[in-house]
C-alpha cells in the first residue's frame, strides 16, 4: 500500500508541475502576444503616417509639374515671339537694302 501511495504523490507532484509549467508559458506566451500586437500597431501607424507622407509628396509633385509645364508653355511663347520678331526685323533690313 505504502507503493500505492508513493506512486499517486509522483502523479499528483507531476501533474501540480506540468500545470505550474504551462501555467506559467501561458503567461508568457501572452504577454509576448500583447508585444507583438502592440509593435503591429506601432507599425500600422507608422504606415498610415508615411501613407499621408507620400499623398502630401505627390500633392506637390503635382503642382511641381503644373509649374514645369506653365514654365515650358512660357519660354515657347517667348521662343515664338522672338522668332516672329526676328523675321519681321529680317524683312526690315532687306526692304531698307533693297531701296
Amino acid at each position: 500500500m505504502n507503493v500505492k501511495i508513493r506512486h499517486q504523490l509522483r502523479i499528483l507532484t507531476l501533474a501540480a508541475v506540468v500545470g505550474a509549467v504551462a501555467g506559467l508559458s501561458g503567461c508568457a506566451t501572452s504577454g509576448r502576444v500583447d508585444d507583438l500586437q502592440a509593435q503591429v500597431n506601432a507599425l500600422a501607424a507608422d504606415t498610415s503616417a508615411a501613407s499621408s507622407e507620400a499623398a502630401a509628396a505627390n500633392a506637390k509633385a503635382g503642382e511641381a509639374l503644373d509649374a514645369a509645364n506653365s514654365a515650358v508653355n512660357t519660354a515657347n511663347d517667348a521662343n515664338r515671339r522672338s522668332m516672329e520678331t526676328e523675321t519681321k526685323i529680317d524683312r526690315m533690313f532687306k526692304k531698307a537694302m533693297h531701296k
